[in-house]
């Protein structure tokens, strides 16, 4: 991973931590537990980071929930 693409990530999940009231390290675990972080973040980096912080807590809130998982 390219280090933009870990600052985007770490950016990625402190803005979900406040916005799902979680902290850090349960945010990181329900991105590993979706795989949000390695098929989806990840590979469509060049698009994703032009996008606006709301918009982005949505669409990954969407997809995490989409997979099942427990926000």
């Amino acid at each position: 991973m390219a280090r933009e693409q870990l600052t985007f990530a770490v950016y990625l999940i402190h803005a979900l931590a406040t916005s799902w009231g979680k902290t850090t390290s349960d945010t990181y675990a329900i991105f590993k537990k979706s795989g949000v972080l390695a098929n989806y973040i990840n590979p469509c980096y060049d698009t994703l980071h032009t996008l606006g912080t709301n918009y982005l807590i949505e669409d990954i809130t969407g997809y995490i929930e989409e997979r099942g998982v427990k926000i």
